[in-house]
């Protein structure tokens, strides 16, 4: 007999039947409890949310997991929890919706369960050999660690490329740096002129210029620029540049100038390094060409600015097409595309390469 529902064509009677295998039944689905109080609370949340070590301690005191904490209402900036806030919870536990210290979820997985255990891969230990020498991270390159984990576990990570043309700022530059320096007595880098195209192509593009909480999109009014600067110690700290796009080019050269030595003196204040959104990092000043640079959660892009060569390229003229020596570099942009699509992050980038290419070469200064 033929399975239900199977349909075959009528052959002559001599013809022998044709054999109807039936189709593998893939295993079904199972359930699996997984205990959410077996994950460690991390530094930041899955939608970006900062807890502290206090926080941290008693939640792991308390047997607190990560979805647990996470429903928790804070009342500290950005709606963080606190200390307060946690103890005020502790005694309501139990009659908050049945929440006891151990949660334990159901998870809809494929066979084989033994497999699934709720937490993210972790690489295998390593074996270290006779002749290898073991360094332990020191305090800043745990935290580096864990927000660049956080960040590619969180956003779903897309970079996008152009090359552009800066030889007219970099002849401004070669032009005035002297007279800069002497007139207002700070050194006039590629990064303020960076930054004031940035700046300019997110006034155009304002939905790079957000966050994601959950299922909403934060949109921010205030650009604020985070400039990733390298640490003598070979750290990475990325100060902030408030309130970028009420700076002229004199006032960005030194807020950049200002913060980055700060930076490698160890003398900025916490403040200075939280409240960006968006961050630039110059790959360029270790003769990278290009990067693919980790986005800075809870922001949503990040802009890699690589070196500056010179380059025999095609230029247009009135007469034709020339080659001719001119200063090329490349930009990256990587974005999160939960909320950046590709079409506004490859507009954007263009934009700020476009806004480069058209650098006034007689600018005043």
């Amino acid at each position: 007999m033929l399975s239900t529902g199977a349909t075959v064509a009528a052959t002559a009677p001599s013809a022998p039947a044709p054999e109807i295998k039936k189709a593998a039944t893939p295993p079904p689905a199972v359930k699996v409890a997984v205990t959410e109080s077996a994950e460690p609370v991390g530094r930041f949340s899955t939608n970006g949310k900062f807890y502290s070590p206090l926080v941290r301690s008693i939640a792991k005191k308390e047997g607190i997991g990560v979805v647990e904490l996470e429903n928790i209402q804070g009342s500290g900036k950005a709606g963080r929890v606190t200390k307060t806030d946690i103890l005020a919870y502790l005694p309501n536990r139990d009659s908050k919706g049945g929440q006891q210290a151990a949660q334990t979820i159901l998870v809809e997985t494929e066979r084989p369960a033994a497999k699934t255990n709720g937490t993210i891969p972790q690489a295998k230990p390593l074996v270290v050999g006779p002749n290898d020498e073991v360094i332990e991270m020191d305090r800043m390159r745990k935290l580096i660690a864990d927000h660049m984990v956080m960040s590619k576990h969180v956003s779903p990570h897309v970079t996008s490329f152009v090359e552009a043309d800066v030889t007219n700022m970099v002849q401004w530059r070669d032009k005035v740096k002297g007279a800069f320096e002497k007139k207002e007595g700070e050194k006039i880098t590629f990064t303020p002129v960076f930054i004031e195209a940035v700046v300019k192509t997110i006034r155009d593009y304002p939905m790079i210029n957000v966050s994601v909480d959950g299922t909403r999109i934060i949109k921010h009014r205030d650009i604020n620029i985070g400039m990733a600067v390298a640490l003598p110690t070979g750290n990475l700290i990325v100060p902030v540049i408030r309130n970028a796009d009420q700076k002229n080019l004199l006032g960005l050269t030194k807020s950049v100038n200002d913060l980055a030595n700060r930076a490698r003196n160890n003398k900025l204040v916490p403040d200075e390094t939280t409240g960006g959104t968006f961050t630039l990092t110059n790959v360029g000043s270790f003769g990278n060409v290009m990067g693919t640079p980790i986005i800075n959660q809870p922001q949503v892009a990040i802009l890699a600015t690589g070196t500056i060569k010179k380059k025999p390229v095609v230029v247009e003229t009135p007469q034709g097409d020339v080659i001719a020596i001119r200063h090329m570099m490349f930009l990256s942009l990587s974005y999160d595309h939960r909320v950046v699509d590709g079409a506004l992050g490859g507009t954007f980038i263009r934009k700020v390469a476009d806004q480069l290419e058209a650098f006034d070469i007689n600018r005043s200064i």
